[in-house]
């Protein structure tokens, strides 16, 4: 088998499992992208068997301690044991994120599951070249009434591959409607695997849903970056007085009011740039959620996505009620959690405002966390009460 020396201090030796162009001392055999390869350190022991592909900046992803193939017996064994780790957690498992990834030992394999029907995407050339046999291997553990591959992420470009969504089995289904259980009686979604934006929920957040919804009976709710609306329709079905979704996709204000129509919910959505909306809008709110796409991709665009995410965090206090809550999120890896909450501090003193911290969230468990892989954690959330007469 073809392979890589690494060199010393690779990131590979403190238990991640990735290795980059920069810690590569030497190749052999001749590797050619999407092969399986062997690893090795400088004193030629073995590290174990990974997915090569020198397009990329990370040009190994190691997939087994030990010597590994990309066969059938390989997938449907991975495969399994994700799913089967979804069902022990609790979480309902049609509907739910079932492979993600390096979490599950596959890594560019994501698999999401929405009812009878599967999604799946191949964000490694690798996978992508064994894509058949992954739709097969998902096709006899569950059943599933169709499997789309929806290779639609700019990651793929890294790869050196083509944007893509296709059917891998099954007929093309049109919209559908979902029921995920963040409050009593569940919140309905009507779902468009194929043409839709993106899948239409975020099922990182459901758990999040959940406990702000817990916290919006009674109350004036403000939801910016809404989406399909899920933390609006999670507070409008708790009873809030009033919920008002903001968001700059059309499409996506359209979906809310489908769902909102569905929930038998009324919510005021409005298609607006939420930075503008925050800026210029004389409403106040008793619960403000702040839920943006991630506003940085690589370090380099860092300092500028956290004065992005100042600037919300300003605005949304000063629309808060005297006991105001805020709940903010946030999806990259690249901002860690204490510059996050130091960004919020900073908006805090800058709005005169000073907050209790009531909750934390991270993102659901169908989307595991390994350690030794700090980019397996992205999503932290943080709510915040205003603390009056201080």
């Amino acid at each position: 088998m073809p392979g890589i020396i690494v060199k010393p201090r690779a990131r590979i030796f403190h238990g991640h499992d990735w290795v980059y162009a920069s810690e590569i001392r030497k190749l052999f055999g001749d590797p050619k992208p999407g092969d399986v390869i062997s690893l090795k350190d400088y004193r030629d022991r073995p590290l174990g068997t990974a997915i090569y592909n020198p397009e990329s900046q990370i040009v190994a992803r190691r997939i087994s301690r030990r010597k590994q193939k990309l066969d059938k017996e390989f997938f449907q064994r991975r495969i399994g044991q994700a799913i089967d780790l979804r069902e022990r957690s609790g979480i309902d498992p049609k509907l739910a994120r079932l492979v993600w990834s390096e979490s599950d030992a596959l890594p560019g394999v994501v698999v999401d599951r929405y009812g009878d029907h599967v999604v799946m995407q191949t964000l490694t050339l690798a996978m992508y070249l064994h894509r058949e046999m992954i739709a097969e291997a998902l096709q006899e553990r569950l059943d599933p009434v169709s499997i789309i591959l929806r290779n639609d992420s700019p990651m793929l470009s890294a790869e050196g591959l083509e944007e893509e969504i296709t059917m891998m089995f099954g007929e093309k289904p049109g919209p559908f409607i979902v029921e995920a259980s963040t409050v009593e009686g569940g919140v309905k979604f009507e779902i468009d695997l194929l043409d839709g934006q993106k899948t239409g929920l975020y099922l990182d957040q459901l758990d999040a849903h959940t406990e702000i919804a817990k916290l919006a009976k009674g109350m004036r709710v403000l939801d910016c970056f809404c989406n399909q609306g899920g933390f609006a329709l999670a507070c409008a079905k708790a009873g809030a007085a009033s919920v008002t979704a903001v968001d700059s996709s059309g499409p996506a204000i359209e979906a809310t009011l489908r769902n909102a129509e569905l929930n038998g919910v009324e919510i005021n959505a409005i298609k607006h740039n939420a930075f503008d909306y925050l800026k210029h809008c004389e409403d106040e709110y008793d619960l403000v959620i702040l839920d943006p796409p991630s506003f940085t991709k690589n370090k380099k665009s860092l300092t500028n996505a956290m004065r992005g995410y100042k600037e919300i965090h300003l605005r949304g206090l000063k629309l808060l009620s005297k006991e105001g809550i805020m709940a903010t999120y946030c999806c990259s890896h690249h901002a860690t959690r204490e510059l996050f909450l130091e960004n919020i501090v900073s908006a805090s003193v800058d709005a005169k405002k000073s907050l209790r911290q009531i909750a934390s969230h991270g993102q659901r468990l169908d989307h595991p966390v390994l350690p030794a892989i700090p980019e397996t954690e992205y999503l932290k959330g943080f709510v915040f009460q205003i603390i009056p007469s201080r």
